[in-house]
């Protein structure tokens, strides 16, 4: 193993948001024994008061890469424990513990690969503000702009080498389509793996904007005005990269799905009510999940259960022999994204439950009626009624653990609680002398 002056012993807290603590390189091995020490009351969902014990982040050896960003210093990515066993509310934890749950109901591994969606950002004039980095906002359709792609390609560019030294295998990277925006993808993996690679490249992708005088946001809907950041969910199964469970080419719907890939997808769409608190988990998610209100004319966001061929309107999209998930946003946790999807999938798969018929129309444009006469729902449209369908989902409930959800469903209701009492300017400004 290479040795560096100092490791960060980091895990992810029921946000999604990286926590660490920095080791110097002579007491490395603490962190892969007992593991680093943490106050676990002082960190967001794990269930411990001020009067209980000592969260301990124990460091996954296989997990180990260089922060380019940080002089001599490697990350290690930790799994939580608390008395001597993995802490049954840590993300990570709640992830393993689900991709161990489908090789055993399988014999397979479960892969994914995500894409991230995120702002760049830089102060405005007024003291708070935040305006779009790239050079224009005057663009109603920006995606795939070269002018904007080109102004920050020196971020873009240090971010992808920053990656590669990580072993993030960075394919693409693209202006999104709205100003400001923009998505880097990298090769998919085991579940695990994929989780790993997000949080690192969350934190590099802030770190080096920073350096640049810029702010990396991954806020949902930060622009009423535009179209918001997704995390786009690829899906499949097999014994090893390469191979692929959920591959059919003889799948009569042209889909070139198997049966299994279908109750896996049946899955996902009975359960995806509850799935979306864990894919969707702020206030701000439900607005980008809407149907108008982009100036590139699509918000690009699912507001309907359904999947289709190419449909980017659908909850799920199939891109030839695999699922890609289009309702999680840039704020979900991907370690609880994955436990959730997995747990979905599974009951779909032992209770051969079909997805239905796939739809190709454009969503956007069907009224309540004519969705109601296809049998297709509505996914869940504030953060509250998500939470709900969480808290009912006896199959979320028992795969994720009990006492997570209950944490979970408490912060939640909690943040939804303190934002509705909060007055915005525009609600100030509308009833003030309204009535």
């Amino acid at each position: 193993m290479t040795e560096f002056d100092y490791y960060l012993a980091q895990f992810v807290d029921i946000h999604g948001r990286p926590k660490a603590k920095l080791v110097p390189g002579r007491h490395r091995e603490m962190i892969f024994g007992a593991g680093a020490g943490f106050a676990g009351f002082a960190i967001a969902g794990m269930g411990l008061g001020p009067h209980g014990p000592e969260f301990m982040a124990v460091g996954d050896r296989d997990a180990i890469r260089p922060v380019a960003w940080m002089a001599s210093t490697a990350s290690v990515t930790c799994d939580g424990h608390v008395g001597g066993k993995p802490h049954a509310l840590d993300p990570r934890v709640i992830a393993k513990k689900a991709l161990a749950d489908f090789r055993a109901a399988t014999g397979l591994e479960f892969f994914s690969g995500l894409e991230p969606e995120f702002f760049l950002l830089k102060p405005g004039a007024a003291a708070g503000n935040w305006v779009v980095a790239t050079e224009s906002e005057a663009l109603d359709k920006p995606c795939y702009d070269f002018r904007h792609l080109s102004s920050v390609s020196g971020f873009l560019m240090e971010l992808q080498a920053a990656l590669d030294g990580a072993g993030i295998d960075v394919y693409q990277i693209d202006h999104e389509d709205a100003n400001g925006q923009f998505e880097m993808n990298f090769t998919y993996a085991d579940g695990l793996r994929t989780a790993d690679n997000l949080t690192y490249f969350k934190m590099a992708a802030q770190a080096l904007a920073r350096k640049h005088g810029m702010l990396c946001s991954f806020m949902p809907k930060p622009f009423a005005e535009r179209s918001g950041s997704g995390l786009h969910m690829h899906m499949s199964a097999g014994r090893k990269i390469g191979d692929n469970a959920f591959a059919d080419a003889q799948d009569p719907r042209g889909l070139e799905l198997s049966p299994m890939a279908y109750h896996f997808l049946g899955g996902l769409v009975a359960h995806a009510q509850g799935l979306t608190a864990i894919a969707a988990p702020c206030v701000n998610s439900y607005k980008r999940l809407v149907k108008r209100g982009s100036r590139s004319g699509a918000t690009w966001a699912p507001v309907s259960v359904a999947y289709g061929d190419n449909n980017r309107t659908a909850f799920v999209r199939i891109p030839a022999g695999r699922l890609e998930l289009r309702v999680p946003d840039a704020s979900s946790n991907p370690y609880l994204l994955t436990a959730a999807v997995i747990h979905a999938g599974l009951d779909g798969i032992a209770r051969g439950l079909s997805p239905g018929e796939p739809c190709n129309e454009n969503l956007y444009q069907l009224s309540a009626t004519e969705l109601g006469q296809k049998g297709i729902e509505r996914l869940p449209s504030s953060l509250p009624e998500a939470l709900d369908a969480l808290d009912a989902s006896e199959v979320l409930r028992r795969g994720l653990g009990a006492a997570f959800v209950d944490e979970f469903l408490n912060l939640k209701r909690a943040e939804c609680d303190e934002l509705l009492m909060h007055i915005p300017p525009a609600e100030f400004n509308r009833y003030v002398d309204f009535y």
